[in-house]
Formats: structure tokens, C-alpha cells, sequence
């Protein structure tokens, strides 16, 4: 008979995709880092329960093509700093992929914003341009020149917050209670040059980063670098308190009706 290839597996096929996948080589990119500071009302208004803001209203736009043999990758995140439990992380608000399969497990596995859009890089001399697209709609765009090499830093752990959850059958809540996961990656940069330039944010009802406004820019640099990943859940979290934001996951275009933070300019 003809392997039925939907059929199961044996288990020495699941033990070995297993130990295959823990023994992926250094996988570089090249992306576009932009930090700035933002109004921080809204940084504040996005963090869901248990997050809180950290000590500077800051945002994280990565925007990235990733070298993957035969499988070239755009990847991107829009982020904002955060604290849970006395640690200093970023929080992702969504987390643009080229591919359908960087998305899938990103999203199943540690509960990763991912959705599916256009991401690129261009270098031109000295000249770059990144860009974070969706539905036709250029909502991060960084415009910059090189002016210099920057010392590669050392090798850094770098703490991401994520909610995994399934939206109940019913179309109520949740399934079960969400969970916060702490994923930590380890970055390696091989090579690191200061740009100059601007951030530029367009309006989207489907992708709002636009309500984080550039306030000033903190940190604009072009490099190569290469991470690995692990999450653990850190705990369960409050349904009631995480369902005010599960919107931020999907594409909802209710949030056009969404009012400006209170305070907010």
C-alpha cells in the first residue's frame, strides 16, 4: 500500500523531526532597527494585564530578510517595551511574515501577533528603506543613510512577552484560561552601521501603530545578526482582563471607531 503521507507517524519519525529541529544551524538576517520614544498614555493603553509599561515609553520596529536556504524570509515586528514580574521585555503588537509557514508556528507554538504581509529591505550605496506593509497599506516605513560601522555588541538575551489563547467555539471568551509566555532569544550581530533618517507611520484600521507616534528617535541602525529562541509559559492570566485586547491579533476594522488615549495629542 501506498503511504497514506496524512496518516500517523511512527515514533522514531516524530523523535527524529524533533532532534532535527533542535540542531538548525546560524540563520542571518539583515534588518532595520528603529527605536523611538512614544506618547506614553498610549504605550500604556496597548499593555494588557499582567504587563506594565516599563521606565521609558519606548517602541521597536524590526524589519528583516532572513537568509533561509532556498526559502528566502521577510519578518517584521512592531513592539513596545514592557515589564512583567520585575523583567524588562518587549511586548510585539504584530509581527508581519512573508510565509505562511513562519506564521503558523509562531502563532501555535509560543502565541505570536503573526499575520501575513509584505516585508522588505532594500540598500541602495548607502541608502536603505524598509518597510512593514499590509492590505495594500505602507504602515512602517524607515528612510535612511548610513554614516558609519558601529562595534558589533556582544552576544545578548533578549525577553519577549506573548498571549496564547484560543477564542472559544462558541465565539465567547476563550476555551481556556490564555497564558502569558516569556520567550527568550539569543542574538548574535556579526556586523552593525548607524543610519540616519526618519520613521515614518501611516494609518491602518487594520495594523494602528500609528497611534505610537515617533516622539524621538532613540536608536536607527542596519545589521546582520542571527537569534534562537525559547519560550516557557510563565503563568495563567486572567481571561476577563486579556479579552478587552484579543483584537490586537486579528484583523478588526472596528478599530477605525477607536478614540485616541485619554491625554493623548
Amino acid at each position: 500500500m501506498t503511504r497514506v503521507r496524512y496518516g500517523a507517524r511512527s515514533a522514531a519519525e516524530i523523535t527524529a523531526a524533533r532532534e532535527a529541529g533542535s540542531r538548525l544551524p546560524d540563520i542571518w538576517s539583515t534588518g532595520v532597527v528603529a527605536v523611538w520614544e512614544s506618547d506614553p498614555d498610549a504605550v500604556a493603553a496597548v499593555l494588557p494585564p499582567p504587563l506594565e509599561p516599563a521606565g521609558r515609553p519606548l517602541v521597536r520596529a524590526n524589519i528583516s530578510r532572513v537568509e533561509l536556504p532556498g526559502y528566502p524570509l521577510g519578518a517584521g515586528s512592531v513592539a513596545v517595551a514592557a515589564v512583567h514580574d520585575g523583567r524588562e521585555g518587549w511586548y510585539p503588537l504584530v509581527m508581519p511574515m512573508t510565509h505562511e509557514r513562519a506564521l503558523i508556528g509562531g502563532r501555535e507554538v509560543f502565541g505570536e501577533p503573526k499575520k501575513l504581509g509584505e516585508v522588505t529591505v532594500e540598500r541602495d550605496g548607502a541608502a536603505v528603506t524598509a518597510v512593514l506593509a499590509r492590505h495594500g497599506i505602507a504602515f512602517v516605513e524607515v528612510r535612511g543613510t548610513v554614516d558609519g560601522p558601529l562595534p558589533p555588541p556582544e552576544p545578548v538575551e533578549k525577553l519577549d512577552f506573548y498571549f496564547k489563547f484560543l477564542p472559544g467555539v462558541d465565539g465567547r471568551g476563550f476555551d481556556s484560561d490564555p497564558v502569558l509566555v516569556h520567550c527568550v532569544r539569543n542574538e548574535k550581530v556579526r556586523r552593525l552601521e548607524r543610519l540616519t533618517g526618519e520613521v515614518l507611520l501611516r494609518d491602518s484600521p487594520y495594523d494602528p501603530v500609528a497611534d505610537l507616534p515617533v516622539r524621538r528617535l532613540v536608536e536607527l541602525t542596519v545589521g546582520e545578526k542571527t537569534t534562537d529562541q525559547k519560550g516557557r509559559v510563565a503563568g495563567r492570566v486572567s481571561a476577563e482582563d486579556l479579552l478587552p485586547y484579543i483584537h490586537q491579533r486579528y484583523d478588526d476594522p472596528q478599530q477605525i471607531l477607536d478614540g485616541p488615549p485619554e491625554g493623548s495629542v
